[in-house]
């Protein structure tokens, strides 16, 4: 019964555009990439049709060859690789077809199979007016189908052109959305297990699927009920099966399983029959007979039983009764079973082995002759010849029969043969339509079956292939493989070369960059060069031996050229700024016209020869060559502690010693110079030498604000107390009339309340102008004025005498001007040859110049190529 949900599984066209104007038939379109690429994207569409089926069952079960069957004939039919097997001529679209509905489900053209099956049937009646005529009636005429040699009846000849489910007739060949040769309809052929549903299939070829509309079904034990799939319905739970067995005794231990349970294998001591031997015995074999005979008295008393091992009563005597002769003509009644019947004397007359004739003898006991020696006439079985024999010897002439056997070709060339030839046992031998193989049948007449053969097409690596009918594979191309080719790449790539399909002959070379690392560090910008797999054999349909034996050899990559890259090189004595940009892989070394300028051993100075090779050496940093000058100067080094004395020493790379130099140091106050010793004065603290530089007497410093000396002790920095200076000053007026003696620091005081820093005031007018003047004073004023007056009188007089002097000198000028106006033209000729002598001294002068001039530079060039010559000498062969 139905279950309460059903799934469709019908094969659904998408929704297509309207098919263009210009539609390519399939035949033209064969072998173009557009078919191609249909043909894929069709696979694509049939995988995920099949795969709800596919999931569902195992790949060895009938239900997944049948899909795989119809997979493989949809494939086929939207590609246009179907063959008709009698013509081996391609089926084209609009060609009338007739597929077998038994076992095969091949397709083939409408009018060859009409034409094989009347070939069959005219074969049949042949062969049937050969034979000779017998009452039992004849077989009914049947033919075959070319391929799965499925039978037949006359009636079944196809006539019309049907789509393959059988519903419409002349099915439409000019819609491209449909399959070729199929209605577009839904299948609904009854389905092979008689479920009682159809196909949900579109029309298609080859056998229907099994049914997958979801029923309720039990396990084969019984014992599990699920929602299971029509066509797989009957399915093992798998739990022990539990069915009681045939001997009603055990139970089925074996998991869950389809038909009857296998027999009972229980061990167990058992009886024979007759209860004489006991053995162990499986349970199912449990009733058994031994070897020995019964050998219990009959219920005469007389006779044993002569019967086998057996079960039950031995029955009564057979001896005993109303018993007759030998021959069975006369009876006896009341015979003991311990005595003989009698013979009775007549002619035996029962019949003998050959059916016709009685034994002539007497009544006797025991069985009759076994062979017939009675004489008569036979004739042989191709009534030729006529013999007296015993009754019991065939007769057969010599002669071989010559008539021709079904096959119309070979003669029956049997010894005495009686009409009935048998069918030619002979080969058939002729050449296939296929052209590759000879027909393998009996010998026949009429045309051969196709060639049954069908040739695989596949891939390189063999997981994609299909089944074409041999003789057409000539016009097949191997499939599109999706699988990815299985060679490893050689190269250093191998990795992360992209993935390609599978192919045949060789590889498609790698595109990476080769990125093979150079000694000097860059990496090669050039295609991959490796080496290449070896590949794989190119297509062949049929390869010949030594092709396959043939094995293909790895291809070898060539080495990575010279690096071609641009960088800096230095010069041999790597100086900066004298680099050049060279190709990588030169290795050619160059010397610039820089100096050296390395450190020398001694680490204070540099090289100064011209640019020459350098060693470096691991242990240190810095670049040494044996080929740099050695220093010979004197020590340049700053001291430790730091001192302005040089050292007396050659130029050495280790400290310099300590510096024993006397060191004159003034004392605070400049009164004494001391002499100490460089290192001594340097190591002490600035307290120390402050303390070691005092002379331990008077400062003898003139103090800031007076014109007297320091009274301290010799001491460094400013002096104190400056303001607090106990000694005298003379004090005067202004007119320096009146003079008074003041403390020093008084003086100061008068200063600074007058207005004035006794810092500005010079040494002659300290003190100066501090007292007031008096009346001797003003007299004294008085007499200076006057004084000043006559001075000024003077000085007026002197200042007019030159002004006389210069009106003089200016008046001579003039009358100069006038006597040169007054030239003579002698004169004047004699001022212009003057200036054309001088004119062409002058041009006399720039043309030596130039000559000479001209004459430098060349001979500057000549020596300045001698330089060059020589400089280059010394790059080529520097000093060592």
């Amino acid at each position: 019964m139905a279950g309460p949900a059903t799934t469709d599984f019908r094969w659904k066209s998408p929704p297509q555009p309207p098919p263009p104007q210009n539609t390519v038939s399939e035949s033209d379109s064969d072998s173009g990439s557009d078919s191609e690429n249909h043909q894929h994207s069709h696979n694509d569409l049939s995988n995920s049709i099949f795969k709800a089926y596919l999931d569902c069952h195992s790949s060895s079960s009938p239900s997944s060859i049948d899909l795989a069957k119809i997979q493989s004939f949809l494939a086929s039919s939207s590609s246009g690789g179907v063959s008709c097997l009698i013509c081996l001529e391609r089926i084209k679209r609009t060609d009338p077809t007739w597929s077998c509905t038994s076992i095969c489900f091949a397709v083939f053209h409408l009018f060859c199979i009409q034409s094989w099956a009347r070939q069959c049937l005219d074969l049949q009646a042949a062969r049937a007016a050969t034979r000779p005529s017998s009452t039992s009636t004849e077989p009914e005429a049947l033919w075959n189908c070319p391929k799965c040699r499925s039978s037949y009846k006359k009636s079944e000849i196809p006539r019309r052109y049907l789509c393959y489910c059988g519903k419409e007739e002349d099915p439409p060949a000019d819609n491209p959305w449909i399959l070729p040769h199929s209605c577009g309809e839904v299948c609904e052929r009854p389905l092979s297990n008689n479920c009682g549903h159809c196909c949900l299939l579109l029309c298609h070829p080859g056998p229907c699927a099994s049914c997958p509309k979801l029923v309720k079904a039990k396990c084969f034990c019984g014992g599990v009920e699920d929602v299971r799939r029509c066509g797989h319905k009957l399915f093992s739970c798998g739990d022990v099966c539990n069915r009681v067995l045939d001997c009603e005794i055990h139970e089925c231990r074996e998991t869950c399983h389809d038909g009857e349970c296998p027999p009972c294998r229980e061990r167990a001591v058992y009886r024979c029959s007759c209860g004489k031997v006991k053995e162990e015995k499986d349970c199912c074999e449990r009733v058994f007979r031994c070897e020995a005979s019964c050998e219990n008295m009959l219920n005469c008393g007389k006779h044993v039983c002569e019967r086998g091992c057996h079960s039950g009563e031995c029955g009564l005597c057979p001896y005993q009764g109303k018993r007759s002769c030998p021959c069975g003509k006369k009876f006896y009644q009341g015979l003991s079973c311990d005595v003989a019947a009698p013979l009775c004397g007549g002619t035996c007359d029962k019949l003998l082995g050959c059916g016709y004739h009685r034994c002539p003898e007497r009544c006797h006991r025991g069985s009759c002759l076994e062979t017939c020696r009675i004489v008569v006439t036979k004739s042989c079985r191709c009534a030729a010849t006529k013999k007296q024999v015993p009754c019991h010897q065939e007769l057969a002439c010599e002669r071989k029969c010559q008539i021709l056997r079904d096959c119309g070709r070979h003669a029956c060339r049997r010894r005495c043969c009686d009409g009935e030839c048998p069918p030619c046992s002979e080969i058939c031998g002729r050449k296939l339509r296929c052209r590759n193989h000879k027909c393998q049948s009996p010998c026949h007449q009429g045309p051969c079956a196709p060639c049954p053969i069908m040739v695989t097409i596949s891939c390189a690596c063999g997981e994609t292939h299909f089944e074409v009918p041999c003789g057409t594979e000539t016009n097949q191309k191997p499939p599109r493989c999706r699988k990815l080719c299985h060679i490893t790449p050689l190269c250093r790539h191998g990795p992360n070369v992209k993935p390609h399909k599978c192919h045949y002959g060789a590889c498609p070379p790698c595109r990476l960059l080769c990125d093979e690392e150079y000694p000097c560090g860059h990496k090669c910008k050039l295609r991959c060069h490796g080496p290449r797999p070896p590949p794989n054999r190119e297509y062949m349909i049929k390869p010949t031996k030594k092709m396959l034996n043939i094995q293909p050899e790895s291809t070898p990559g060539t080495p990575c050229p010279r690096c071609p890259e641009l960088v800096w090189r230095p010069c041999v004595g790597h100086h900066l700024a004298a680099e050049r940009m060279m190709v990588c892989s030169d290795r050619t070394e160059f010397a610039c016209d820089n100096l050296c300028g390395n450190p020398l051993p001694c680490g204070n100075h540099y090289c100064s020869y011209t640019c020459h090779p350098l060693e470096i050496r691991s242990s240190s940093l810095d670049k040494r060559s044996e080929s740099c000058e050695k220093c010979d100067l004197r020590c340049q080094k700053e001291r430790t502690p730091k001192c302005q004395h040089p050292c007396p020493r050659r130029c050495h790379p280790e400290d310099c010693a300590p510096c024993k130099t006397l060191v004159k140091r003034s004392c605070h106050c400049g009164t004494m110079v001391h002499a100490f010793e460089c290192i001594y004065y340097n190591t002490l603290s600035e307290k120390d030498q402050a303390k070691a530089r005092s002379c331990r007497g008077p400062c003898h410093r003139k103090l800031p604000n007076c014109t007297h000396l320091c009274p301290e002790i010799c001491h460094p920095g400013e002096c104190p107390l400056p303001d607090k200076c106990g000694k005298k000053v003379a004090v005067r007026c202004k007119c320096l009339t009146l003079k008074k003696e003041w403390l020093c620091l008084d003086v100061q005081a008068a200063h600074r309340a007058s207005g004035s820093d006794p810092k500005d005031v010079p040494k002659n007018q300290f003190g100066v102008g501090l007292l007031p003047c008096g009346s001797t004073c003003k007299s004294k004023l008085q007499m200076a004025e006057s004084v000043l007056q006559q001075r000024n009188v003077k000085e007026t007089e002197e200042k007019e005498e030159p002004g006389a002097k210069n009106a003089t000198k200016r008046r001579k000028r003039r009358e100069r001007g006038q006597d040169i106006k007054e030239t003579s033209k002698l004169q004047k000729l004699g001022v212009a040859t003057k200036k054309v002598l001088m004119l062409v001294m002058l041009i006399a002068a720039l043309v030596s110049v130039s000559y000479y001039g001209y004459k430098g530079l060349l001979w500057l060039s000549d020596w300045m190529n001698e330089v060059e010559e020589q400089r280059q000498t010394f790059r080529k062969y520097p000093r060592i």
